[in-house]
């Protein structure tokens, strides 16, 4: 059986696609590889999944925002189910490069429903995000809260990219199923998050600015459990049964949040840092961001009842485990 996996260079993507590999299922992989953030790691994750995986691999660089590159790309490539992770990230740099964001998030989902429809996949699993949240001030989340306020654009393309995914379900019976992530972090991470940031400039003995006055909460959650829920997810596509399901749907199409169910005081990540890392930091306290939020905190009922998600890794364990890896990869 053969997956096609979106932004398999990415953080996400190519640990996905790692565990699919080792559960021996095929991967075609799919990314663009730019340069919102180095692309050296980049290829770096992709130059893993060769090694390891020798042709249960195959990459396809191509930007799925181009709808006939993609066709080409993809032209005599069989695959029964897609897990669409390829999106542009990033609320803050949603503020100043809002067409990097309609292009690839909106354009690039819809590519990707046309091909899910016209290819009659399984089921297509794709990301969304805790972002469209917005300033919800319930906690914790739940997916039945009302998301239509949302403080950055990066939100709202992930809550446009939701009710797209309905028409879609709805129009052509597509399965899908849409997972709010809430603050990944581990290895092979991305160098524009927290996590990533603050290690390398304590490393330096450069500030750490801290936002929101150090007065944040995050539900943070290993990079490990997102990708478990992710494929039991793939596993079990919503049923075109008229039923309700999470999210609201009667079409085949869930909803879910997908964290750690545990909100962290932003301070004790910091602390954390500092005990792994035998450095204090100098920290400057900074006000809030626009488009950011103070506290997020992920109600995953929904998902432990439909698929048995389970998150296992707590912040003490995770954080330790990043450094250890960031030590490692760049030698320091």
């Amino acid at each position: 059986m053969t997956i096609l996996v979106t932004g398999v260079a990415g953080f996400i993507g190519s640990t996905t696609a790692r565990l699919l590999l080792e559960r021996g299922e095929r991967v075609v992989g799919i990314d663009n590889v730019n340069d919102y953030y180095d692309p050296a790691l980049k290829e770096a994750r992709l130059a893993r999944l060769t090694a390891d995986y020798g042709d249960a691999f195959a990459f396809r660089r191509t930007d799925f925002a181009e709808h006939e590159a993609l066709d080409r790309a993809l032209d005599g490539v069989e695959f029964d189910r897609i897990v669409h992770l390829g999106a542009q990230a990033g609320v803050r740099y949603s503020i100043d490069h809002p067409r990097a964001y309609v292009r690839s998030n909106l354009v690039g989902h819809l590519n990707l429903l046309e091909l899910g429809r016209h290819r009659a996949v399984r089921h297509l699993v794709y990301a969304s995000s805790s972002s469209v949240y917005g300033g919800n001030e319930t906690l914790p989340f739940r997916v039945e809260d009302r998301v239509d306020q949302p403080l950055s654009l990066y939100a709202a393309t992930k809550k446009s990219d939701e009710l797209i995914s309905e028409s879609y379900a709805h129009l052509y019976r597509l399965p899908q199923t849409g997972l709010r992530f809430f603050t990944v972090y581990g290895p092979w991470g991305r160098p524009d998050m927290m996590m990533w940031i603050f290690t390398k400039a304590i490393l330096e003995g450069r500030p750490i600015r801290i936002f929101g006055e150090g007065q944040m909460r995050r539900d943070f959650t290993y990079i490990d459990d997102i990708v478990a829920g992710v494929i039991a997810c793939l596993e079990g596509p919503p049923a075109d049964d008229g039923r309700e399901k999470a999210g609201g749907s009667r079409s085949p199409h869930a909803l879910y949040n997908i964290g750690n169910n545990r909100s962290e005081d932003l301070m004790k990540v910091v602390g954390l840092l500092e005990q792994q890392l035998g450095r204090e930091a100098v920290r400057h306290f900074e006000g809030m961001q626009p488009g950011d939020v103070r506290d997020t905190f992920a109600d995953i009922s929904a998902i432990q009842r439909d698929h048995g998600y389970a998150p296992t890794t707590t912040i003490d364990e995770g954080v330790p485990r990043f450094v250890r890896w960031y030590r490692d990869f760049h030698g320091v």
